[in-house]
């Protein structure tokens, strides 16, 4: 019963976090209500280590339909990776309560920009090029690569926004780039995780299975409905992020 409630949830949350990121959203509680005793740490590896597959395997899908800017998100991928790697550490030295209580507010203030601006990445025109996009991408990849390692719920939606609102991307090719940088960030907590002994591999690969299976369904789905139908679910995942994170902050 414990493999077939994770695998449900894997599915699920792959096929959401193909689409628009807050995967973790879905996994991490169903983990945490599976195994109520576990070290947080160890349900946090283990979920990294189904998560990071689904993210791949959306990348590759959504990279044979869209023309990802290769050159600026190649070195973003890295700095991703390294801000990972660095977030997983940092964590280990400081706690990231502090950010329990500001992390609605900040979700909120997302949605509601997201809705005022009703023609926000429903166009592709990307902003920078050149020298200008390398670092406005880096920065992005390193920022969110480090707050995922440290924290993580909310990555891949702050992906999107990020890659829409700053970098005049629509919301189809900010998802396609945001699963591109969220595997990586996933990678490089994963390593750290693993190196600790915190992953529960018998279950991350069957949770794996079913994670990639949910995002090849979700990213063809996005492919097929486009930007406007990501903008949606990006709305209703933010939304649902809002209340699960004001929820742990202030109710639980």
């Amino acid at each position: 019963m414990e493999m077939l409630v994770l695998t449900l949830g894997s599915l699920f949350a792959g096929f959401i976090d193909s689409i628009v990121g807050g995967g973790g959203l879905i996994l991490v509680p169903v983990l945490f209500s599976v195994f109520p005793g576990a070290a947080p740490a160890t349900l946090f590896g283990t979920n990294k280590s189904a998560s990071v597959w689904g993210t791949a395997a959306a990348t590759a899908q959504f990279a044979r339909k869209v023309d990802l800017r290769w050159r600026a998100l190649a070195g973003a991928a890295v700095l991703a990776f390294l801000g990972s790697l660095l977030g997983a550490w940092t964590v280990t030295q400081v706690s990231p309560d502090f950010l329990r209580k500001l992390l609605p507010f900040i979700l909120l203030a997302l949605l509601a920009y997201t809705l005022a601006r009703k023609d926000m990445g429903r166009h592709h025109t990307p902003r920078f090029s050149g020298r200008a996009e390398l670092a406005a991408t880096g920065a992005v990849g390193l920022m969110l690569g480090f707050y995922d390692g440290f924290f993580g719920p909310g990555t891949g939606s702050f992906f999107v926004f990020l890659f829409v609102r700053w970098l005049g991307y629509d919301f189809l090719n900010a998802s396609a780039s945001a699963k591109l940088l969220n595997t990586m960030t996933n990678l490089g907590a994963l390593l750290l995780f693993a190196a600790k002994g915190h992953v529960w591999w018998h279950y991350g690969l069957v949770m794996a299975v079913a994670n990639v299976a949910g995002s090849l369904i979700g990213a063809r789905v996005a492919l097929r409905h486009g930007a406007g139908f990501v903008r949606g679910v990006f709305l209703f995942v933010v939304s649902a992020l809002i209340l699960k994170t004001g929820y742990d902050a202030f109710l639980r």
